[in-house]
Order: structure tokens, then sequence, then C-alpha cells
């Protein structure tokens, strides 16, 4: 939804109906992950996209039928060939997609949801895509607290929005968008009622150290993939914010001590360019007790054996030092800051999706995978 949110929120707030279709579940090689979205004005004005122009043609009418009805739906495209090739989805993916309108009236919260993207805030939006009640019911979750409800007007409601919530807030915290089951009434054990969560975290951050020339790129590259950049050195004549201006912020601190003062969690990404004892081996002795679910270090092979018994007099174990990514980066053959760079971001997309880092023309299976450990 943060593709469209600008679109819509001055749609909402001119009081319109709009439809919003929000793909929530996805098999095979689909062209879209689930939460990417598409709506559909009043006017016929289209923002956003659910498949890359596969099925935009089909999802479209069908938001201008939920304008009028006021009912969502879920519908599902590429069930079988023949329909995958009448609606254009060719790459014998399949696709759920939530179809729902939205409006004052039917989402009461929009607009604070809203403000909640747009400033970082955390906030998660469920919505009922299958089973018992009724499509589309909706309950958002912030980290505090949470409003509406999956099964308004049943008796079992307190319960089954209870279960939800205690689950939404987990995914919330990891950045995790994704479908849970239910039973009815809220039982854990099934999985009768399907629930779409769409998580609405702050980005992951980015911690680069060292402002060197392979920091700009990687700070571009880092931003460019949704990260919240931050470039820290202790030398005030290299980190300033000309050299760097892609980053979110750049801090003059020693790297360990501007470290042991930021909040780090298991999405957060640590990369140390320093290649320097005096910077790096503090700066990692402290990273690698964090759950950082990245740390990588540059330097050549002799450099991280030299590092390697560095921390191992520090204290740290072996448990801890195989988590060291270093030689930092895929085996690209990478050489340029600029190469290494993207060596870094193919290491990152693999270590998020758990792909093998093989040519996909070498390949067999599926394309798009589930999220490593998810």
């Amino acid at each position: 939804m943060r593709d469209v949110l600008n679109a819509i929120s001055k749609w909402y707030e001119a009081g319109e109906t709009f439809g919003l279709a929000t793909v929530v579940n996805t098999f095979r090689s689909a062209p879209r992950p689930p939460g990417a979205a598409m709506a559909v004005s009043a006017d016929g004005e289209v923002v956003g996209s659910v498949s890359g122009g596969c099925v935009e043609g089909a999802v479209y009418d069908l938001a201008r039928s939920v304008i009028e009805s006021g009912e969502a739906v879920v519908q599902r495209y590429g069930v079988s060939d023949d329909d995958a090739f009448a609606v254009g989805l060719t790459c014998g993916g399949i696709l759920d997609i939530l179809v729902e309108p939205v409006d004052a009236s039917t989402f009461p919260e929009f607009a604070e949801v809203a403000r909640a993207i747009k400033r970082g805030s955390a906030v998660a939006v469920a919505s009922v895509t299958a089973g018992p009640g009724a499509i589309g019911a909706r309950r958002v979750v912030w980290p505090d607290r949470a409003s509406g409800s999956l099964a308004p007007g049943r008796s079992y409601a307190d319960r089954l929005d209870a279960a939800a919530d205690d689950d939404v807030r987990g995914m919330l915290a990891q950045g995790l968008t994704g479908q849970r089951h239910y039973g009815p009434k809220g039982e854990r054990r099934l999985d009768e009622l399907a629930v779409f969560v769409h998580s609405f975290a702050p980005p992951p951050r980015l911690l680069v150290f060292g402002a060197i020339d392979f920091a700009a790129a990687v700070a571009r590259v880092g931003k460019f993939l949704g990260y919240h950049v931050t470039v820290c050195d202790a030398r005030p004549v290299f980190a300033t914010t000309k050299r760097f201006p892609e980053a979110d912020e750049v801090v003059v601190k020693w790297p360990h001590r501007f470290l042991a003062d930021v909040q780090v969690d298991e999405r957060t990404v640590i990369c140390v360019l320093t290649h320097d004892p005096k910077f790096d081996v503090p700066l990692l002795e402290l990273a690698l007790r964090t759950p950082a679910g990245y740390i990588g270090a540059m330097g050549s092979r002799r450099t991280h054996e030299d590092r390697l018994d560095r921390l191992r007099e520090a204290g740290l174990t072996e448990e801890e030092l195989a988590r060291l990514r270093s030689p930092i980066g895929l085996d690209l053959g990478a050489r340029t800051p600029e190469e290494t760079a993207v060596s870094i971001a193919a290491e990152l997309i693999q270590l998020r999706w758990g792909g093998s880092g093989r040519p996909l023309a070498t390949t067999e299976g599926r394309i798009h995978r589930e999220p490593a450990g998810g």
C-alpha cells in the first residue's frame, strides 16, 4: 500500500469510495509478492500494480464492481492454464487478491494508518480472506492497541481478536507480511479462517561503518533496497553528508561506541568496511553479540584470518564467529566500489529469500522462494 498511499489518501480525504486490491497469497512464480497493491478510484483512475501488468485489466473491472456493490471479495487468478492465459498471467503463477471498497464508513482507521505509515511508525492491518464470517473484516493493530474486529457482531469476536493480536504483533516486530490461520473462534490448532496480515514496520536499518568510497556505493544500493542507511566513522573529515548524500544519517563517532547506543534487531544489517583493527575488532566484538540478521566485514582472506585471531583473543566463541560474513558479499568477481556494493546487495537478497546464488538458467524448480527460515 505504500506505493499507492499518496493517491488513495487524497481520495479518502475527499470522501470518495475507491477499490483497493491487495495480493494476499501467491503460489509458484507469481510476479508480485503479498502486500502488492492497486487502487481504482470512483472515476476510474488507477494507481499501483498487483502483477506487473498480467491481470490488472481483470482486477480493474472487479474493483469497479466492488465499489458499486460495497462487498469485499477474494479472487484467484491463474487457477488453470486457460484462466491464466485469459487474463494474461502467463508466468505460471497463482495470485489470490483481496479487493475491497474503502471509504470513511468501511475503514474508519484508514487516515490514522496512513499517518503511521508516512511517519514510519509500526502498524499492521489484518483482514479476513477466507472462512466463516465476512470477507474483508478488518482489525488494525498497533504495538500497544488495536481497533476493529475480525468477527464483528459475533459472540467469539474477543477470543479471535485476542489470538490474532498476539500473532500480528509478533509479525509486526519482524516486519513480516503474510497469512495466518485460525479456527472460527480463534483456535490456533485449526485453519478454517484465513487472515492476511499486512505489516507496515519502519524500514530495516543498514549500518555502514567506514567512510570510504566503497561505503558511498553501499549506501546508495542500500537506500535503493529500502533500508534506513547510517554511515558512521570516527574521522570527521571523511564522515560528511556531502560525501554520503544518499545516507539517511552520517555519524561522527567511534564505531563500537555508536553501535552500543543503537537498537539492533533481526532485520538490521551491519557492514564493516573499515578493515583497520583498531576500528573493526572492537566493533565486531560487539556486533557479533547482537541479534543483527547480517554482519559482514570487508578485507582480504589474510585480513579475515588475522581478524578472527584477534576476535578469539577478545573472547568470542566459534559459534559467534560463524555469524561473520567475511570477505563480505557474493563471489561476483567485483572490483569497483559499485560492483562490490552489488555483490553485498546480492548476498542480502540471498539471505532474505534463500536463493542459491547460481545463475537461474542452471537451476530447476520455482524461481521465487519463501523467505529463508519463513
